[in-house]
């Protein structure tokens, strides 16, 4: 073992020779570092401040994100870990953790965007990132203009000269309508403008940086994280240019992850991969049971071969559709909310990428502020009933949910 610390032997000043005070040994503790072995478990460094052997080396750490550890806000051991995992996942320059998911898309926004500068940006967007939109073109007059996701022409037509970022989502919540990100982003790369896509909905499913992106980020609260216990964000990117620029915003805006909400984060981040494709295939499994119910008028995943990016889905996520899925009762906002109401296994909740089945019923929650025709604008029908696949038996679900069906019918 190695030790930090004062040498309690040592002279001290006008005390030559004399043991320090009880009161500066209690402050100054030996810190203990493993030799000749080493954790199979990355530790949490709690600690949010570092020091330094000299002036030089301090100065040094404030250059950038991957400088010596200096101040929690700037980095951390246990975070960088989290950075590191997700960043090797996605096949990136470097990557960025934050408190949330809002928190790192908020990074991005406000690192890359200023007064009058337009976006382009996905219609069927997470409702955080569409209010955050909303709120910096009333606050700094940033402009946007809202494409389908499926064609590029879109895209090229929407184009100005302070276009700055176009936002895609690999999978779109509820719709599960999947972005046709090799087209989409090389458009944007024509024009020089970023394109960010965020992937929360298809982790190792997707690569979004092989299709093109520059930044990719994730709510890692969801399948990242994986067990309804933390709640965390992470960008990465493309570049390291990118990467540094970011940062510097992120350690001005504050949004710093927890230690021990980073460690959490990387205890499920082992099983992610078991995990998803666990979700994918029970996902399909169910969506093809409800497609042939009678009391369903309309079943989305992208798995089905119905689903109109199928083929797209096949090809960006060839290791399946995802966990999530959507389905249309027939009798409507009453249905779904009898549906919901009516679960036993699965429970009734928001978010996603639980270890547990979350249902929701998006007309009377998520997408409460839409009336009918608003709905039907964002693919969504009253009575739309999401579900984000755990990792429960499919036979299990499906008895939960043919007595809802029974029930909502």
């Amino acid at each position: 073992m190695t030790h930090d610390g004062i040498d309690h032997h040592r002279g001290h000043g006008d005390r030559a020779g004399a043991r320090p005070h009880p009161e500066t040994r209690a402050v100054h503790p030996s810190l203990t570092h493993p030799t000749g072995s080493r954790p199979l478990g990355m530790p949490i460094y709690q600690a949010h401040t570092f020091a330094f052997d000299g002036a030089e080396e301090m100065a040094a750490a404030f250059e950038g994100p991957h400088s010596a550890f200096l101040y929690g806000r700037w980095s951390n051991p246990t975070v960088r870990a989290l950075e590191d995992a997700v960043n090797d996942l996605e096949g990136g320059a470097g990557a960025l953790a934050s408190a949330s998911g809002m928190g790192t898309i908020n990074a991005v926004l406000m690192a890359l965007l200023r007064s009058g500068d337009h976006v382009i940006a996905q219609s069927c967007l997470y409702g955080g990132t569409y209010a955050v939109l909303n709120d910096l073109a009333g606050r700094w007059g940033v402009e946007v203009t809202h494409v389908s996701g499926d064609d590029p022409a879109e895209v090229r037509a929407a184009l100005r000269p302070r276009t700055r970022l176009l936002i895609l989502e690999t999978i779109a919540n509820p719709t599960t309508q999947v972005a046709d990100l090799p087209a989409l982003a090389a458009a944007a790369r024509e024009a020089g403008v970023t394109t960010m896509v965020d992937n929360t909905f298809a982790p190792v499913l997707c690569r979004p940086l092989d299709h093109g992106a520059d930044i990719v980020v994730h709510s890692a609260t969801k399948y990242i994280g994986g067990h309804a216990d933390i709640v965390g964000g992470v960008a990465v990117f493309a570049d390291e240019v990118l990467h540094h620029r970011v940062w510097k915003q992120a350690t001005e805006l504050g949004a710093t992850p927890d230690p021990f909400a980073a460690w959490l984060t990387l205890r499920g981040f082992a099983t992610l991969p078991l995990r998803i494709a666990r979700a994918s295939e029970t996902a399909l499994d169910l969506a093809r049971r409800l497609a042939a119910h009678p009391a369903v008028t309309h079943v989305a995943h992208p798995g089905l071969p119905g689903h109109p990016q199928h083929e797209l889905a096949r090809r960006l996520m060839p290791g399946g559709g995802g966990g999530v899925l959507s389905f249309e009762l027939q009798g409507g906002r009453e249905a779904g909310r009898t549906f919901t109401d009516a679960v036993q296994v699965a429970r009734l909740a928001a978010s996603l990428g639980d270890v547990s089945t979350l249902v929701m019923h998006p007309a009377s929650t998520s997408h409460r502020q839409l009336d009918a025709a608003a709905l039907t604008a964002a693919g969504i029908g009253e009575g739309t009933v999401r579900v984000a696949v755990g990792l429960e038996h499919p036979d299990d679900l499906w008895a939960d949910f043919e007595q809802a069906l029974a029930k909502a019918s």
